[in-house]
């Protein structure tokens, strides 16, 4: 058992990050001198965030046989989740060894967007694949690549495209799901507005399938579009989670930070 007594430290944050708020974060904790180790899944993901003497970045997967051993050597006394709003596998760990070793922990999260017309909501993607709604479409999943052999057995009931990150192991993963290379895109987020308008209108798409990322994931523009166009959006909601201290202010981000990472 590893000692994680908050006496052993010098006071760093471990910061889960991967996102684009996460990379803004760390850009406000590095301007206010504040020593922080940020966990990435992706050597790609390393470069959103500043070279740094404060910010130390940790690549890879985190399970829970390796995290005390990470949260001994990077000297944790406090854990700031900036992590995706779908990724709570990362977020469920990080809330139990916070609890288990008495760790401050705060929640940062992307606002939910509530505006915008022709908008469909479900409350997961099973919920989705167990309607009809796909029947007869031509459908643009913006789901990730790691969803979509749910789709799978929908191939042959609806015209299936899918814009998925550019990386081989997204193509592998969609081609495994039946997607054809002439219906899927690789592009990397941020998309703008015209590119995304282009895109639809090119696949003559009649629905469009995303999660409640909040504006960083693209989502907003989404909404904007799905009424301009009129082409309905059907928004995944975001997976339900209980998290100890949650906030979007980046006032009590800095306070919560100042208090135990000095």
């Amino acid at each position: 058992m590893f000692d994680l007594s908050p006496s052993l430290y010098t006071g760093r944050l471990w910061l889960i990050g991967g996102t684009q708020e996460s990379a803004a974060l760390a850009q406000l904790l590095v301007a206010h001198s504040l020593p922080c180790t940020v966990s990435v899944t992706t050597a790609t993901a390393r470069s959103l965030y500043p070279p740094s003497p404060f910010l130390q970045v940790w690549v890879g997967q985190l399970s829970p046989e390796a995290l005390p051993l990470f949260l001994q050597q990077q000297h944790i006394t406090a854990i700031l989740d900036a992590s995706h709003p779908y990724a709570v596998a990362i977020s469920q760990l990080a809330i139990a060894f916070a609890q288990q070793y008495q760790l401050p922990y705060l929640r940062y999260e992307r606002p939910l967007i509530t505006t915008g017309e022709a908008i469909e909501s479900f409350e997961s993607l099973t919920s989705l694949l167990a309607s009809d709604r796909l029947g007869g479409e031509r459908v643009l999943l913006t789901i990730g690549y790691r969803s979509l052999q749910l789709f799978q057995p929908w191939q042959d009931q609806a015209r299936l495209f899918a814009r998925i990150l550019p990386s081989t192991q997204a193509l592998t993963a969609a081609v495994a799901a039946g997607f054809t290379r002439d219906r899927l895109i690789a592009l990397r987020p941020p998309i703008s507005a015209d590119l995304e308008q282009a895109l639809w209108q090119q696949w003559q798409i009649s629905l469009v399938v995303t999660k409640a990322s909040g504006t960083p994931g693209g989502e907003a523009i989404k909404r904007q579009l799905a009424t301009q166009l009129g082409i309905p959006l059907v928004v995944i909601a975001r997976p339900p989670l209980t998290y100890p201290h949650l906030t979007s202010e980046l006032p009590e981000v800095i306070a919560f930070c100042q208090r135990y990472c000095r």
